[in-house]
C-alpha cells in the first residue's frame, strides 16, 4: 500500500498492440524485473490476426511460451480487432452500453482489476497506425481509470498507478532513462525467438520488416546504442512525461552509478 493509501497488485505492466510488440522493445525491462521478484504482466491488446505469417494459433502458443521465458505471472489478451485499435472502438454498440463496451473501458477495467504500479505503454510516434493508436487508447483509460464515476463491467474501484512508462518502438526517442537491461539480455532474445513465425527469416515467407534478415540484428544494434548511452552493454530507452521527483539524490545515484557514456554524449 502506497502512502497515498492506494493497495496495488502486479509491480509492472505492459501493454502491447500484439503479441511479440512487448518482447521486441521492452522484453528486458520485464525480464529484469521478473529476475528481481516482481511480478509483471502483459496485456495484448489484440491477437494479431491479420500478420502476414503464422496462424492464430501458432501465435498464441509462441505468446505463451514467450510467457515462459520472462517469467510473467498475467498475461491477458483483449482480442480487440486488430488493424482497428482506436480509443474509439465500440462506440458503434447501442447507447445504453456504448461506454462500457469501448476499448477504452475494457482496458480500464484491466487496470482496476490488476492494479499495477507500474504501466508501461507504447510511446506515441511510431510508424505502425495499431502502435500509435494503442498509446492513445491507453493514455485515455490512464486518466478515465482514476475517475470514480467511469463505469466497467464488471465494475472496478477507481485507480491510479505510481508511474506510466513509454517505450519507443522504432521511434527514436529522446529517453528520459535508461535501464541497463544487460544481465538480462540472453533471456530477452530466447523470448523474442519464441515468435519464430515473425522474426525469422524463411523461404517462401511474405516479406516483413519484423521477419527481415536484419531484424533481429537491428533490435540488438538499437539496445546497444541506447546501452552505451550510459555506459553499458544493452539498454532500453524509456519516456516519462511528469516531472521525476527524488527525495535523496545522494542514494538514488549511488544506487543507479553508471559509467560515463562512451559514445553519443548528450547535446550541449
Amino acid at each position: 500500500m502506497s502512502a497515498s493509501g492506494a493497495t496495488y497488485g502486479l509491480e509492472a505492466l505492459a501493454f502491447g498492440p500484439h503479441p511479440d510488440d512487448v518482447e521486441l522493445f521492452c522484453g528486458g525491462l520485464m525480464a529484469r524485473l521478473a529476475s528481481q521478484g516482481h511480478r509483471t504482466g502483459i496485456i495484448d491488446l489484440s491477437r494479431g490476426e491479420k500478420s502476414s505469417r503464422g496462424t492464430l494459433e501458432s501465435r498464441a502458443e509462441e505468446t505463451q511460451a514467450a510467457s515462459r521465458v520472462l517469467g510473467l505471472a498475467v498475461r491477458e489478451n483483449l482480442e480487440l480487432p486488430d488493424g482497428w485499435l482506436s480509443p474509439w472502438a465500440g462506440f458503434e454498440a447501442p447507447e445504453a452500453e456504448r461506454v462500457r463496451a469501448s476499448a477504452v473501458a475494457r482496458v480500464v477495467e484491466v487496470l482496476r482489476r490488476l492494479r499495477p504500479e507500474l504501466v508501461i505503454v507504447p510511446w506515441e510516434e511510431e510508424r505502425h497506425p495499431d502502435h500509435e493508436a494503442t498509446s492513445a487508447l491507453v493514455t485515455r483509460a490512464l486518466f478515465f481509470s482514476g475517475v470514480r464515476k467511469f463505469e466497467t463491467e464488471p465494475p472496478g474501484a477507481a485507480f491510479t498507478p505510481r508511474q506510466v512508462l513509454y517505450y519507443p518502438l522504432r521511434h527514436l526517442a529522446e529517453p528520459s532513462f535508461v535501464v541497463d537491461v544487460s544481465s538480462v539480455y540472453e533471456t530477452k532474445t530466447a523470448a523474442v525467438r519464441c515468435y519464430a513465425s515473425q522474426v525469422e527469416p524463411r523461404p517462401g515467407a511474405p516479406a516483413t520488416l519484423v521477419g527481415s534478415p536484419l531484424s533481429l540484428s537491428s533490435l540488438e544494434a538499437r539496445d546497444r546504442f541506447y546501452g552505451a548511452q550510459v555506459g553499458v552493454a544493452h539498454g532500453e530507452p524509456y519516456v516519462v512525461r511528469e516531472t521525476l521527483g527524488l527525495v535523496d539524490p545522494v542514494e538514488h545515484f549511488r544506487r543507479n552509478s553508471f559509467e560515463k557514456p562512451l559514445f553519443f554524449p548528450h547535446r550541449r
